[in-house]
Formats: structure tokens, C-alpha cells, sequence
């Protein structure tokens, strides 16, 4: 039998938990470790809030944990300091940098791609059970807040690396001397947002037996009166 989703969520908040006290306690840069955990703090505070009325599904519960496991990992390092590389060598004798012609480390811009990848899916499933997208849109959407949050962050990194400066500044930062690193990590996060959707449309397209016309009526008018002034003038 499955496994009830509060019951789910109760288990992977708890692992997550001791996952993040255990990467908390010795972090390389305690300030920097803080910086990157004040949002994972405030989404934590949302989805006690919101549980109750708000349950997601099991699918997205478990993206949403791999994401944040990513995400400890790199706060507990600073994302330019996580050994990937000597953990691929220690465990399969090879180096990931030198197998993909990596000249720096990438662990920041992997967990950039993690979440478009990981989160699109919960997301789409916000947009379809709170706004009522369907069809096209609730595709789009996904990506369009990808796209605008990753942006969003890059502004959030470059306010407070100007705010704090320093070496707290640079290890928050993060560019390891890439002036294009911004755009990079803007870029794969859309990238890994484009796969998901594109999966998640290919398995709907296969099972889904309505799925074309809910795309075709998505795409329709509905209402075909101007607004602006227009609007306004209805309304008075």
C-alpha cells in the first residue's frame, strides 16, 4: 500500500533534518552557510503553514528533497569548494572534471540545472491546482517562473555580495572568475525547467487522452473584449 502523503512528507522532512543539522554543524564558511540557508529556512516555514491545504503529490515531494539535498551539500562546502571531483575519483577512479573538460567547479552550476529540473514539476503542479492552468500554459508557466526566479536570485547573489563584500562576498558569489557565470547558471536552470516540461508533456501526450484538445482549448480566446481603458469603462 502506498505510503499516505502527510506520512511521506513527515519522512523526508525528518531526513532532510538530520541531513541539514549534520551538514550544519562544522560548514566551511559558518556566515556564507547561512547566507545560502535563509531561503531554505523561509520555504520551510511555507510548507508547515501551508500543508494542511496545501498537499503535494508524492512526485514532487521527493523532487523538492533532492533539490534541497543538493542544495545542503553545496551550502555546507560554499558551492566553489564541493569535492566532486575526489569523490569521483576516490569511488570510480576517474575525474569528472577531466572526463567533461571542466576547467573549474561545476557542483554550483550543477544544482543551478537541479532546479529547473527538480522544482518545474511542483511548480506546474501549483499553477494547475491554484491557478487553474491547462493545456500550453501549464507548460509555459513552469518555465516563464524558472526563468524570472533565476534571474531574481542573480540579483538577490549580486545585491548582497555588494552589500557584504569581502571574502564573505565572493564565497556567496561564486563566480570563480567567470564574468558570464550569471547568464551560465540563468541558462541551465531554463535548460533543466525545458527538459522536465518536455518530459512531463511526452508521458501526458502518451496517457492523457484529452491531451490535445485541453492544448488546442488553452490556446483559445476567451474572451474576446479589449481591456485596459476598455475594462475600465465596464467597470464604471
Amino acid at each position: 500500500m502506498r505510503i499516505s502523503h502527510r506520512r511521506y512528507l513527515s519522512i523526508l522532512a525528518a531526513l532532510f533534518g538530520m541531513l541539514w543539522v549534520f551538514l550544519g554543524i562544522h560548514p566551511w564558511n559558518r556566515q556564507d552557510w547561512w547566507l545560502e540557508n535563509a531561503l531554505v529556512i523561509a520555504f520551510a516555514i511555507l510548507v508547515a503553514v501551508f500543508h494542511r491545504t496545501m498537499l503535494f503529490s508524492r512526485v514532487s515531494y521527493t523532487l523538492i528533497f533532492l533539490f534541497l539535498c543538493l542544495h545542503a551539500v553545496g551550502s555546507h562546502y560554499t558551492y566553489s569548494e564541493v569535492p566532486y571531483d575526489t569523490w569521483t575519483r576516490s569511488l570510480f577512479g576517474f575525474s569528472l572534471n577531466e572526463l567533461l573538460c571542466w576547467q573549474r567547479n561545476n557542483f554550483d552550476r550543477i544544482v543551478h540545472f537541479a532546479y529547473g529540473l527538480l522544482l518545474a514539476y511542483p511548480v506546474r503542479e501549483v499553477f494547475i491546482r491554484v491557478a487553474g492552468a491547462r493545456g500550453f500554459w501549464s507548460y509555459f508557466l513552469p518555465l516563464d517562473l524558472t526563468m524570472s526566479t533565476s534571474m531574481l536570485y542573480e540579483l538577490i547573489e549580486w545585491g548582497a555580495a555588494e552589500l557584504f563584500g569581502g571574502e564573505l562576498g565572493q564565497a556567496y558569489l561564486g563566480t570563480q572568475g567567470d564574468v558570464w557565470d550569471a547568464h551560465k547558471d540563468m541558462a541551465l536552470a531554463s535548460l533543466g525547467a525545458l527538459l522536465s516540461m518536455c518530459t512531463t508533456a511526452a508521458i501526458n501526450l502518451r496517457m492523457q487522452r484529452d491531451f490535445g484538445r485541453e492544448w488546442s482549448q488553452s490556446l483559445r480566446l476567451k474572451d474576446p473584449r479589449p481591456l485596459g481603458e476598455d475594462s475600465f469603462d465596464r467597470m464604471v
